[in-house]
């Protein structure tokens, strides 16, 4: 039986349900402490038996169960396989995204960063079996995600990105494109392109010479251009949490998207340049209908082994633990009927007083 896990991350809810058990456990000790501050000592013992403590442990066992069931469903257990047949190219995209300061500029809604990101999650919602990998540059570029066909992770590392995420000092786009040449060297044989978002703004690291050694290596680039090329956008900082915009010598940086750069560098690669500016790109429209064909490559079938995900078996189990937590009342049954008891053993007792 081989039994995975596939989102090992949402481990860190185990702290959630330690908590749980604290609260609970600082719960319980409180309740005894008052009621001992309340009773005298006879009095004491017959109110534990009536209130049931065993019940409200079993209560408690029973609502720490369900917390730790949710816990491994959000895991994403799998069990079994299962073969589907879907459709594949098979070809190796590295998405070189700029997340300089820069990219904060509101000339796009969000911000240019924010489109970007969402522009490459649409691609890949779109895609049919190629590989995909990520490259961030804000100075120093860093290979966030090799090639792989696990979209999942790609999505969590675009949550995960901020301005912050590279180190700072400004864009360096030759940098990341030759840092994604050399990611694209470890794949398999076949088409291979780089994606660069970006608003074109290079502090001086030859990106037009890096291009042209990609395409010398068989790697096309196709480049985006985010941002207003003629007014820009100012961008937005904090400041001892104020909201202010960037400025230089007393002056509001304005940040344009540079389309001539872009050009260069598309065409040294033998790729195009796509300026998205300001409006509402629909890159995986351009994707599907240009990038992608240009490997010549058709779509195919192909067999596909899955992993059967089992969180409703979790779920489940979990939902039947909160019912009966509920149904449990918190006092003994005996003590529960008593109260009725006693009043019909008085009520009998006046009608016998009546019929003498």
């Amino acid at each position: 039986m081989d039994f995975r896990f596939a989102q090992l991350d949402s481990l860190i809810w185990l702290w959630a349900v330690l908590a749980a058990v604290a609260l609970l456990a600082f719960a319980s000790s409180r309740r005894r402490s008052a009621l001992r501050g309340l009773a005298t000592a006879n009095l004491h013992a017959r109110f534990v038996r009536a209130i049931g403590p065993t019940q409200r442990r079993w209560r408690s066992v029973m609502l720490v169960g369900a917390l730790l069931l949710l816990v491994v469903a959000m895991l994403d257990p799998r069990l079994g396989i299962r073969y589907e047949q879907v459709a594949q190219r098979n070809i190796d995209v590295i998405f070189a995204l700029d997340t300089s300061r820069s990219m904060l500029a509101e000339d796009l809604r969000p911000n240019r960063l924010e489109r970007a990101k969402q522009y490459i999650q649409d691609v890949m919602d779109h895609a049919v079996g190629d590989r995909f990998g990520l490259v961030i540059f804000g100075g120093r570029p860093t290979l966030k995600v090799p090639l792989t066909r696990d979209l999942a992770s790609m999505r969590i590392a675009l949550d995960e990105i901020t301005p912050r995420t590279g180190r700072r000092g400004g864009s360096m786009l030759g940098d990341a494109l030759r840092l994604s040449e050399e990611a694209l060297a470890s794949g398999e044989d076949g088409f291979k392109t780089v994606i660069l978002l970006t608003d074109g703004e290079d502090m001086g690291s030859y990106p037009v010479e890096a291009a042209a050694a990609a395409a010398n290596a068989g790697i096309g680039i196709w480049t985006v251009g985010l941002g207003d090329a003629a007014e820009g956008g100012r961008i937005p900082v904090q400041v001892r949490g104020e909201r202010i915009f960037l400025s230089h010598e007393g002056h509001e940086v304005w940040s344009k998207m540079n389309p001539t750069l872009l050009q260069e560098i598309a065409d040294a690669a033998g790729g195009r340049f796509i300026p998205a500016g300001t409006a509402n790109l629909d890159l995986a429209d351009v994707y599907d209908r240009v990038i992608a064909p240009a490997s010549g490559k058709r779509i195919e079938s192909a067999m596909v082994e899955n992993r059967v995900p089992r969180y409703r078996w979790f779920v489940g189990a979990s939902l039947l633990l909160l019912g009966i937590e509920s149904v449990l009342g918190l006092r003994r049954a005996a003590y529960r009927r008593a109260p009725q008891t006693a009043s019909r053993r008085k009520a009998g007792q006046s009608g016998l007083g009546v019929a003498i």
